[in-house]
Parts: C-alpha cells; structure tokens; sequence
C-alpha cells in the first residue's frame, strides 16, 4: 500500500459526511463488492448515503479509486456524473450494467477496465492491501460538462473546478495468493 493521496493536489473542499450500509470506513471490502474475477466476488456497487453538504451544491459526483493499483495511474473502478442536489443516497448495486439504482439524469462513466459500471476490486495476488477512496464530490453546477464516453481522470478535471465539498471513505482489500 503506497502513502499515495489522490486529493493532495487538489483544491481545498469543505468536508461533510459520507456512510453505508455495505461498509465502514477503514474496513474490508465485503465480498459481494470484489470482481466477479475473484472468488465470491460479485461486482456490486456499495449503499451509499451522505449528509451535511455545502449550502449551493446543485449536483454530485461519486468515485471510486484505487491508487495503490500497479499501474503508476493508479485505477478508477466507478465514476457517477450528474447526480442531482436532491438524492443523497445511492443503494447497493446501483452501479450495474444499466444503472439501475442510479436518480435520472446521472450517468455511469467508463472505469478503467472501459466498462460503464462498477467493477470491483482485485488487487494482484501478494501486493499487499490496497485502498479503495470512495468519494462523493459536492459540486456548485448541475451538468459537470463531461460526455458520457469520458474518463473518469477527465471527471476528475471538471470536479476540481467545481467542487465545494468532498465526504470520503476509504476501504480495503487483499489478495494473498
């Protein structure tokens, strides 16, 4: 697991709090939300749920990142645009194939497996734990300005000039053989 913060860099956010019912901050990923590549893994998106957001925010963004993935960029295993200001959960599973949990209007971006979903995680075998940053960003637009087909890296770029509050937590998982 490297020192690696992916929002060091960025601008300043006012925090406020993000849960679920999946799981809790610091903890091991369930298996249901591992890839369905890994044993009893499944590729199910977490409940998630969050409270106390910035006056002003229209929308949310929603990510998961793996920066201690073996790739020197880190991977973007879920990337949700244009939530509106008024939903402030999303259930489990909400990020399958047809996003079907997810409020109209929001969008599933491309992850880094190209796959407009949510993949789970699966680290390689014997590199040791890695971090799972799941992320809602308070954003101060309604429409974040980025097509459908984008990257979540390219989210990450319209975020960080939109964003007024940021509610993280931070999961886990390993892989020993």
């Amino acid at each position: 697991m490297s020192a690696n913060d992916p929002f060091a860099r960025l601008p300043e956010a006012a925090a406020f709090t993000v849960t679920s019912s999946t799981v809790s901050d610091g903890a091991a990923w369930p298996p249901a939300q591992w890839s369905s590549g890994a044993p009893g893994g499944k590729d199910v998106s977490p409940q998630l749920s969050w409270t106390g957001a910035p006056a002003g925010t229209k929308s949310y963004a929603v990510t998961v990142y793996d920066p201690d993935a073996p790739t020197g960029s880190g991977f973007w295993h879920w990337a949700v645009a244009n939530i509106p200001a008024t939903t402030t959960t999303l259930p489990e599973g909400a990020g399958d194939d047809a996003g079907s949990g997810l409020p109209a209007g929001s969008f599933q971006l491309p992850n880094d497996a190209r796959l407009a979903r949510y993949i789970g995680a699966a680290p390689p075998a014997g590199h040791g734990a890695h971090r799972y940053f799941v992320t809602v960003h308070a954003l101060d637009v309604d429409d974040i300005g980025v097509a459908t087909d984008s990257t979540p890296a390219m989210l990450g770029f319209a975020v960080a000039g939109h964003i007024l509050g940021r509610a993280t937590l931070v999961t886990t998982a390993e892989t020993l053989r």
